[in-house]
């Protein structure tokens, strides 16, 4: 979801240091309560029971009891970007992002707890997925790959080595990239996880990487990959169908599991950020400008809208009533579904 747009936040947050803390780590500050939290700029949603959570810039983290009309911010132990967040269920809960912070939750958000940062390389985390209230995943920049087995109050580092899946056709390597390992995926940025049905687990990659695991992120496979740039998400339909997306409006279908490809159109050009199904026949999703495709058929074809405000929205959740709740620029909203139709 989130390499691209997460360096907005670097630049956004950089001026918010005071000057007598400027060598301090913000991964070991707490994070400032700020009135206009809900306003900042906030990277993803992730949904909790009942609740609503949004992560962001300077550790914010959110939560909504009312589908997204009003937000309650709660502190946590830092205050680096928090790039990601995703729950296994109504009460655990994890949010990684810069300096390798992760914040686990195992109470739905009220209290949240410092679980891993390494400040000492700087490397951020783009995302993070959990199996269930044991097993998790999460991963980064230059194919940093965590994992946990106790409900992410441990985290351990992965050697990220996927097998190509037999008989597929893989992208070319090129020769300097062999020797520096490159063709493991070990110097890629690692962008965008996402559960699909089955247990199968997905991830996007920088250089037109495209991986799946199914045994919850212990071993990966490469998958076919339908272009050469890079995929900042996923989101898995019914079945073994999923689409997958990136720069410069590139999008793809696949309907057995990442095997085979198609592109389907969306008329921008525009990076696509990240996606949501409302229901079985409509599907949405997001990038930087404003841009919205909408889907009515399951996500065969799309048709585009764009926010008048033009800014960038860096993930979207199913609301109510049809609405949707966007994250981004401009913070936490709900939006009307736009009216459009292939």
């Amino acid at each position: 979801m989130r390499a691209v747009v997460a360096t907005l936040a670097l630049v956004a947050a950089a001026p918010a240091l005071p000057q007598d803390d400027a060598g301090a780590d913000p991964a070991a500050r707490p994070s400032i309560i700020a009135p206009l939290a809900a306003r900042s700029l906030l990277l993803d949603l992730a949904r909790a029971g009942d609740r609503i959570f949004a992560v962001g810039e300077r550790g914010h983290v959110l939560y909504s009891t009312d589908a997204g009309a009003s937000w309650t911010q709660v502190q946590v132990p830092g205050s680096a970007n928090l790039n990601a967040v995703h729950f296994a269920d109504a009460r655990h809960g994890c949010a990684v992002g810069h300096a390798g912070i992760i914040l686990c939750t195992w109470d739905g958000g009220e209290r949240w707890e410092r679980a891993h940062f390494t400040p000492e390389d700087g490397q951020p985390l783009l995302d993070v997925w959990l199996a269930d209230e044991k097993r998790g995943v999460a991963v980064g920049a230059y194919g940093t790959v965590l994992t946990t087995i106790d409900g992410g109050h441990n985290w351990a580092s992965m050697v990220f080595e996927p097998a190509p899946l037999p008989g597929a056709e893989l992208p070319p390597v090129a020769e300097d990239e062999l020797d520096a390992g490159v063709d493991l995926g070990l110097e890629f940025h690692l962008n965008a996880l996402a559960g699909g049905p089955g247990g199968a687990l997905y991830l996007g990659a920088e250089a037109g990487r495209i991986f799946r695991s199914d045994d919850a992120g212990a071993s990966w496979r490469e998958l076919p990959s339908p272009y050469e740039g890079s995929f900042h998400g996923i989101l898995p339909l019914d079945g073994e169908a999923l689409l997958a997306f990136g720069l410069r409006g590139h999008l793809f279908r696949s309907d057995d599991g990442g095997t085979n490809w198609v592109q389907l159109a969306t008329g921008t050009v525009a990076l696509l950020t990240a996606g949501a199904r409302l229901d079985p026949a409509t599907v949405v999703i997001s990038g930087m400008t404003g841009v919205l495709l909408i889907s009515r058929d399951g996500g065969h074809s799309f048709a585009l809208t764009q926010q008048d405000n033009r800014k960038a929205i860096s993930a979207v959740l199913a609301g109510a009533d049809g609405a949707l709740i966007v994250a981004g620029e401009s913070g936490v909203r709900r939006l009307p579904l736009p009216a459009v139709a292939p």
